[in-house]
């Protein structure tokens, strides 16, 4: 009888088979299923930084669920008689008093509220990490632009989305925050008034401003993320071949990694619970937004030292160190000192980043299929230029704290101020110069590993009478990301000079030759691929291989 029944793992293989050739007769899933199965995926810790982004929008929607269940986005005013005694009799809204009603009387509700905030800022800070990966490595080429524009557009709703969530309390701290982007609205020329009435329903703060955030805040906004992060993460991702940093048998064709199952499923897996784990102690041991210390919103008050999410600090600062500017002009009056920090800045850095792409394959002429990864020193014109917008970004987000630095350290709030002014202005091109001559720098160094080895500290003397060190050289994989070939990063675009007395059509455009100039300027100190050295055949044997270079 043992003969002829099968056993209980023959059984499942065969259910298992079954279903999944019914399913590939109506979808036609077997096909995709066994490639994506062996799809490869690079082993590099900074691929790691988007899955991280998308695990914290799970958990944002996991406990986001269950807030919604408690959360009354009304500002009707009602009496709170709850179980926090500081705020007992005082009139609040029904948002303000439901939060604290989950706060404090619901079973895990202040948990929850916390991982729902660490998991925002966490996502926030996955998605910039991630994005200046991208930019630093030049993974925006062709034939990925439309998923770095999808990128960016979901780091600027995550952003919206970040604001519009911590102003629902409508405590003190929150409605400060709502009563600037009243004030943001407003100042866009001739039709602010307008907007203002439209978003809040009337006169600031109005009652209707809330329940609008809300249906934003919970449906809008994670519905479009909800479609574009498994666009951006999976579909495209997927039908790409995987980016990979140069070196170890890694081309432009050929991926060397783990296949996607069981190697980068057990990977994910194990993320995933690091990422609920960590946010969850965070949560725990951590307090973060204790709105019930802020009391109610009142439009003639404000917290001492009040602060925004970190994500917000660099538009908190840039609204602090501008100068207070008007315009008027046919009746009307542009306030500049909101509307640009406010809306000018903001749009021209997501307008840079977004058209980034374009604009360097204008300037480098470069239209290659890129799957190969630039490392950051290689390439110094855009490690400078993405380090110059971190030092923006960092001079605003520390502007955003400029009267807490004063406080702290003793010193005049204008002299902060001024001092910011200025950083903004410098702090990028300085951070240009100093990181174009690091990474030129390092380029160097690698040059010298490749052509000498490395540095033993051991010296030798010559019968001569001259001294050397000796040089231990590297093995060929080792020295596999500097010398393996890869695509050019910019191709020559100069101008043709003049023949028989005769200038060239090109040499006539002013386009032409600013593009021809930021080409040569682009392409100055590119790195360049040097011949790898002799092969040694004491270190094919295992042996480390000594050489002792010429007297120095």
């Amino acid at each position: 009888m043992a003969d002829t029944m099968p056993s209980t793992g023959t059984s499942a293989a065969r259910s298992v088979d079954g279903a999944a050739h019914a399913l590939d007769e109506r979808l036609g899933t077997t096909g995709f299923a066994r490639k994506a199965l062996r799809k490869a995926f690079p082993d590099q810790w900074t691929f790691l930084v988007g899955e991280i982004a998308m695990y914290s929008f799970v958990i944002l929607l996991l406990t986001g669920v269950y807030l919604t269940l408690f959360f009354k986005p009304s500002m009707n005013e009602v009496v709170y008689n709850g179980s926090y005694t500081q705020l007992k009799g005082v009139r609040m809204s029904e948002a303000y008093a439901s939060t604290l009603k989950i706060s404090f009387e619901v079973r895990g509700g202040l948990l929850v509220r916390q991982i729902h905030h660490w998991a925002t800022l966490i996502f926030m800070g996955a998605i910039l990490v991630h994005l200046l990966r991208n930019f630093f490595s030049g993974a925006f080429r062709k034939p990925r632009e439309l998923n770095w524009l999808i990128g960016i557009t979901m780091f600027i709703l995550v952003m919206l989305n970040g604001l519009f969530g911590y102003s629902l309390p409508d405590d003190l701290l929150s409605g400060t925050g709502i009563r600037i982007l009243e004030g943001v609205t407003e100042s866009v020329p001739l039709v602010g008034s307008y907007l203002v009435m439209f978003l809040f329903g009337g006169e600031f703060p109005g009652t209707d401003i809330i329940p609008r955030l809300y249906i934003v805040h919970v449906l809008l906004i994670p519905g479009i993320l909800a479609a574009l992060i498994p666009l951006h993460a999976v579909v495209l991702t997927w039908r790409q071949t995987h980016t990979q940093f140069p070196g170890k048998g890694s081309t432009n064709t050929t991926v060397r990694g783990y296949p996607f199952f069981p190697v980068f499923v057990a990977k994910t897996t194990s993320l995933f619970l690091w990422v609920f784990g960590v946010t969850v102690l965070l949560a725990a041991f951590v307090q973060i937004n204790p709105v019930w210390l802020f009391g109610p919103y009142d439009p003639g008050a404000i917290s001492s030292g009040s602060q925004p999410d970190w994500y917000m600090g660099w538009l908190e600062g840039a609204l602090r160190i501008m100068p207070s500017w008007e315009v008027s002009a046919w009746g009307h009056t542009v306030t500049l000192s909101v509307l640009v920090p406010a809306l000018v800045v903001p749009g021209l850095l997501f307008t840079g980043l977004a058209a980034y792409p374009f604009l360097e394959r204008w300037v480098t002429g470069d239209r290659q299929i890129h799957h190969l990864l630039d490392r950051p020193r290689d390439v110094p014109a855009r490690t400078g230029i993405g380090m110059g917008g971190v030092v923006f970004y960092g001079a605003l987000w520390a502007a955003g704290g400029n009267d807490v630095i004063a406080n702290r350290f003793d010193i005049p709030l204008f002299w902060t101020t001024w001092f910011f002014r200025f950083a903004v202005v410098l702090g990028p091109v300085l951070a240009y110069v100093v990181t174009y001559r690091i990474c030129v720098g390092l380029q160097r160094r690698d040059l010298a590993l490749v052509e000498h080895g490395l540095e033993t500290g051991v010296i030798r003397q010559s019968p001569e009478g001259g001294f050397s060190e000796v040089e231990r050289r590297l093995p060929a994989e080792g020295t596999a990301a500097i010398t393996d070939p890869r695509p050019a990063p910019a191709v020559p675009l100069d101008v043709p000079p003049t023949s028989g007395g005769v200038e060239s059509p090109r040499a006539r455009s002013r386009a032409a030759r600013m593009r021809a100039a930021l080409n040569r300027r682009f392409r100055a100190d590119l790195a360049t691929v040097p011949e790898p050295a002799p092969a040694d055949p004491a270190l094919e044997e295992g042996a480390s291989a000594e050489t002792a270079p010429a007297s120095r």
